[in-house]
Protein backbone atom coordinates (compact mmCIF):
# COMPACT_ATOMS: atom_id res chain seq x y z
CA UNK A 1 0.00 0.00 0.00
CA UNK A 2 1.07 3.56 -0.73
CA UNK A 3 0.39 5.64 2.41
CA UNK A 4 1.39 9.28 2.11
CA UNK A 5 1.26 12.26 4.42
CA UNK A 6 1.04 15.54 2.52
CA UNK A 7 2.47 18.21 4.75
CA UNK A 8 2.56 21.99 4.67
CA UNK A 9 1.15 25.13 6.19
CA UNK A 10 -2.26 26.57 5.25
CA UNK A 11 -2.12 27.77 1.65
CA UNK A 12 0.85 25.56 0.68
CA UNK A 13 -1.18 23.80 -2.02
CA UNK A 14 -2.00 20.57 -0.20
CA UNK A 15 -5.58 20.48 -1.49
CA UNK A 16 -4.58 21.09 -5.09
CA UNK A 17 -1.76 18.54 -5.05
CA UNK A 18 -3.83 15.98 -3.09
CA UNK A 19 -6.46 15.93 -5.84
CA UNK A 20 -3.82 15.32 -8.50
CA UNK A 21 -2.06 12.59 -6.47
CA UNK A 22 -5.34 10.83 -5.66
CA UNK A 23 -6.21 10.70 -9.34
CA UNK A 24 -2.78 9.49 -10.46
CA UNK A 25 -2.25 6.83 -7.77
CA UNK A 26 -5.92 5.96 -6.96
CA UNK A 27 -5.49 6.77 -3.28
CA UNK A 28 -8.22 7.31 -0.70
CA UNK A 29 -8.14 10.87 0.64
CA UNK A 30 -8.35 11.16 4.41
CA UNK A 31 -8.89 14.69 5.67
CA UNK A 32 -9.54 14.96 9.40
CA UNK A 33 -11.48 18.19 8.82
CA UNK A 34 -13.80 16.43 6.35
CA UNK A 35 -14.22 13.50 8.74
CA UNK A 36 -15.11 15.83 11.64
CA UNK A 37 -17.67 17.68 9.49
CA UNK A 38 -19.25 14.42 8.28
CA UNK A 39 -19.60 13.04 11.81
CA UNK A 40 -21.07 16.33 13.05
CA UNK A 41 -23.49 16.53 10.12
CA UNK A 42 -24.62 12.91 10.59
CA UNK A 43 -24.85 13.43 14.38
CA UNK A 44 -22.92 10.25 15.17
CA UNK A 45 -21.85 9.64 18.78
CA UNK A 46 -18.34 10.85 17.90
CA UNK A 47 -19.82 13.77 15.97
CA UNK A 48 -21.82 14.91 18.98
CA UNK A 49 -18.70 14.72 21.13
CA UNK A 50 -16.64 16.66 18.58
CA UNK A 51 -19.38 19.25 18.12
CA UNK A 52 -19.45 19.98 21.87
CA UNK A 53 -15.64 20.13 22.10
CA UNK A 54 -15.44 22.58 19.20
CA UNK A 55 -18.38 24.63 20.57
CA UNK A 56 -16.43 24.96 23.83
CA UNK A 57 -13.50 26.34 21.82
CA UNK A 58 -11.23 23.37 22.46
CA UNK A 59 -9.15 21.19 20.16
CA UNK A 60 -10.44 17.69 19.46
CA UNK A 61 -8.37 15.23 21.55
CA UNK A 62 -6.05 12.82 19.76
CA UNK A 63 -8.02 9.79 21.01
CA UNK A 64 -11.18 10.92 19.18
CA UNK A 65 -9.28 11.98 16.07
CA UNK A 66 -7.50 8.61 15.90
CA UNK A 67 -10.77 6.71 16.46
CA UNK A 68 -12.36 8.55 13.51
CA UNK A 69 -9.28 7.97 11.37
CA UNK A 70 -9.19 4.23 12.15
CA UNK A 71 -12.87 3.95 11.25
CA UNK A 72 -12.23 5.69 7.92
CA UNK A 73 -9.30 3.40 7.06
CA UNK A 74 -11.30 0.31 8.03
CA UNK A 75 -14.13 1.44 5.71
CA UNK A 76 -11.74 1.15 2.74
CA UNK A 77 -10.24 -2.37 2.86
CA UNK A 78 -9.69 -2.45 -0.93
CA UNK A 79 -7.73 0.84 -1.00
CA UNK A 80 -4.42 0.96 -2.87
CA UNK A 81 -3.29 3.44 -0.25
CA UNK A 82 -4.20 6.60 1.60
CA UNK A 83 -3.20 10.22 1.48
CA UNK A 84 -3.41 11.89 4.87
CA UNK A 85 -4.28 15.58 4.70
CA UNK A 86 -4.23 17.71 7.85
CA UNK A 87 -2.99 14.82 9.95
CA UNK A 88 -0.85 14.15 11.91
CA UNK A 89 -0.53 17.62 13.47
CA UNK A 90 1.49 16.58 16.51
CA UNK A 91 4.19 14.03 17.27
CA UNK A 92 1.71 12.22 19.55
CA UNK A 93 -0.68 11.88 16.58
CA UNK A 94 2.16 10.65 14.34
CA UNK A 95 3.09 8.02 16.94
CA UNK A 96 -0.56 6.93 17.31
CA UNK A 97 -0.91 6.69 13.52
CA UNK A 98 2.23 4.52 13.32
CA UNK A 99 0.91 2.21 16.05
CA UNK A 100 -2.47 1.85 14.35
CA UNK A 101 -0.95 1.22 10.91
CA UNK A 102 1.44 -1.39 12.38
CA UNK A 103 -1.59 -3.17 13.88
CA UNK A 104 -2.92 -3.70 10.33
CA UNK A 105 0.54 -4.49 8.90
CA UNK A 106 0.89 -1.10 7.21
CA UNK A 107 3.09 1.95 7.61
CA UNK A 108 3.54 5.47 6.29
CA UNK A 109 5.40 5.14 2.99
CA UNK A 110 6.51 8.75 2.79
CA UNK A 111 5.92 12.28 4.03
CA UNK A 112 5.92 14.99 1.39
CA UNK A 113 6.43 18.47 2.79
CA UNK A 114 5.56 21.45 0.60
CA UNK A 115 8.01 24.26 1.40
CA UNK A 116 6.44 27.70 1.01
CA UNK A 117 7.50 31.04 2.50
CA UNK A 118 5.19 32.88 4.92
CA UNK A 119 4.94 35.80 2.49
CA UNK A 120 3.81 33.50 -0.33
CA UNK A 121 1.28 31.84 1.99
CA UNK A 122 -0.29 35.18 2.90
CA UNK A 123 -0.59 36.18 -0.76
CA UNK A 124 -2.14 32.85 -1.77
CA UNK A 125 -4.63 32.82 1.05
CA UNK A 126 -5.65 36.43 0.45
CA UNK A 127 -6.38 35.42 -3.16
CA UNK A 128 -8.20 32.25 -2.07
CA UNK A 129 -10.29 34.24 0.43
CA UNK A 130 -11.46 36.55 -2.38
CA UNK A 131 -12.50 33.58 -4.52
CA UNK A 132 -13.88 31.05 -2.06
CA UNK A 133 -14.81 33.11 0.97
CA UNK A 134 -13.67 30.23 3.21
CA UNK A 135 -14.35 31.16 6.83
CA UNK A 136 -11.02 29.73 7.99
CA UNK A 137 -9.18 32.04 5.55
CA UNK A 138 -10.30 35.20 7.39
CA UNK A 139 -7.21 37.23 8.37
CA UNK A 140 -7.42 36.61 12.13
CA UNK A 141 -8.07 32.88 11.78
CA UNK A 142 -5.44 32.55 9.09
CA UNK A 143 -2.77 34.13 11.28
CA UNK A 144 -3.70 31.70 14.06
CA UNK A 145 -3.58 28.69 11.69
CA UNK A 146 -0.16 29.70 10.30
CA UNK A 147 1.17 30.27 13.84
CA UNK A 148 -0.21 26.88 14.91
CA UNK A 149 1.62 25.27 12.00
CA UNK A 150 4.97 26.93 12.68
CA UNK A 151 4.71 26.52 16.49
CA UNK A 152 3.34 22.97 16.75
CA UNK A 153 2.77 21.07 13.55
CA UNK A 154 6.22 21.63 12.04
CA UNK A 155 7.69 19.53 14.89
CA UNK A 156 6.22 16.42 13.26
CA UNK A 157 8.76 16.72 10.42
CA UNK A 158 11.82 15.65 12.47
CA UNK A 159 9.82 12.62 13.68
CA UNK A 160 9.48 11.39 10.09
CA UNK A 161 12.96 12.60 9.14
CA UNK A 162 14.43 10.23 11.77
CA UNK A 163 12.50 7.40 10.09
CA UNK A 164 13.98 8.37 6.70
CA UNK A 165 10.52 9.09 5.30
CA UNK A 166 10.63 12.87 4.82
CA UNK A 167 10.98 14.51 1.42
CA UNK A 168 10.80 18.29 1.02
CA UNK A 169 9.47 19.80 -2.19
CA UNK A 170 9.55 23.44 -3.27
CA UNK A 171 5.88 24.44 -3.06
CA UNK A 172 6.35 27.71 -4.95
CA UNK A 173 5.95 27.81 -8.71
CA UNK A 174 3.86 26.18 -11.39
CA UNK A 175 1.32 23.62 -10.10
CA UNK A 176 2.37 21.06 -12.73
CA UNK A 177 6.08 21.47 -11.92
CA UNK A 178 5.38 20.93 -8.21
CA UNK A 179 3.23 17.89 -9.07
CA UNK A 180 6.05 16.48 -11.22
CA UNK A 181 8.48 16.87 -8.30
CA UNK A 182 6.06 15.01 -6.02
CA UNK A 183 5.51 12.15 -8.48
CA UNK A 184 9.26 11.72 -9.02
CA UNK A 185 9.63 11.10 -5.27
CA UNK A 186 6.54 8.85 -5.02
CA UNK A 187 7.61 6.75 -8.00
CA UNK A 188 10.80 5.84 -6.09
CA UNK A 189 8.81 4.24 -3.23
Amino acid sequence: MLNLVLFGPPGAGKGTQSEKLIEKYQLVHISTGDIFRAHIKNQTALGQQVSQIIADGNLVPDSITIAMLEEEINKNPQAKGFIFDGFPRTVAQAEALDIFLESINEQITGVLALDVTEEELKQRIAKRQEISGRADDAADKLTKRIEEYFNKTIHVLPFYEKQGKLAKVNGIGDIEVIFQSLTEIIDQY
